[in-house]
């Protein structure tokens, strides 16, 4: 329950931003050097299922200013035996360096995290996060690795941790792409998975697939996710 838990956390922090491009976005957990169009918002929701829990997130975010995303949105987790929690987000993330083909870049992602059901206390702040995001484009993007590197501060243990993550995907054709990564902090075993996206209306409407655990962690840890994105075009 505790790894099922973490990687709940974790995955929130590292998941608060995703880009409009094709590139990495859901079921990505290790973000990337990309930002949703200028003039534009786009809503990213998913499930994930353990043996014993469900997750359900929704996380909408905006670019209003051309180089400044977003993000405020947040789920809730039922475990068997135990109350329902819930989790709000609120995160900005910014570019220093485009990525173009075959070329990279970087920026930089801030945020919080609150647990409404922990009662964080009268500033109304739970976790605080901040991470880099570095994308590579390769083979004209057939091929794109992310990777990310940060910190967490939790407010209830006071703890302060590294956060990583490395993922990269394939894009087999113009509608399939693969995908597989590693995540986590330097408190605790790796999480890993891999999965598909498909994209039904190109660069407007996918769905999306994974499987994944903590690395060599007891079957309770293992999970499956399915997602949706939805990214409409500039609305203003």
């Amino acid at each position: 329950m505790i790894s099922e838990m973490r990687m709940k956390t974790l995955a929130l922090l590292l998941m608060a931003a995703q880009p409009l491009s094709g590139w990495a976005a859901r079921p990505f957990v290790t973000d990337d050097a990309r930002l949703t169009t200028a003039g534009s918002c786009q809503l990213e929701s998913w499930t994930r299922l353990y043996r014993h829990s469900t997750e359900l997130w929704a996380l909408p975010a905006c670019n209003p200013l051309g180089n400044l995303e977003i993000t405020l949105g947040g789920g809730g987790a039922s475990i068997d035996g135990q109350p329902y929690t819930r989790d709000e987000v609120l995160q900005l993330k910014t570019l220093f360096r485009d990525m173009e083909t075959d070329g990279w870049g970087w920026g930089l992602a801030v945020g919080t995290v609150r647990h409404p059901a922990v009662h964080p206390g009268p500033n109304l702040l739970g976790n605080r996060y901040a991470y880099v995001p570095v994308s590579m484009s390769f083979r004209d993007d057939e091929v794109v690795v992310h990777a990310n590197l940060g910190w967490i501060r939790d407010r209830a243990s006071r703890q302060h941790s590294v956060s990583w993550g490395l993922g990269a995907e394939w894009h087999w054709t113009s509608r399939l792409t693969a995908m597989a990564e590693g995540f986590g902090d330097h408190r605790t075993r790796p999480y890993v998975q891999a999965g598909l996206r498909l994209s039904i209306v190109p660069d407007r409407l996918q769905l999306d697939t994974t499987v994944g655990q903590q690395w060599n962690a007891p079957h309770a840890g293992r999970w499956i996710s399915f997602g949706l994105r939805f990214t409409p075009d500039r609305l203003w």
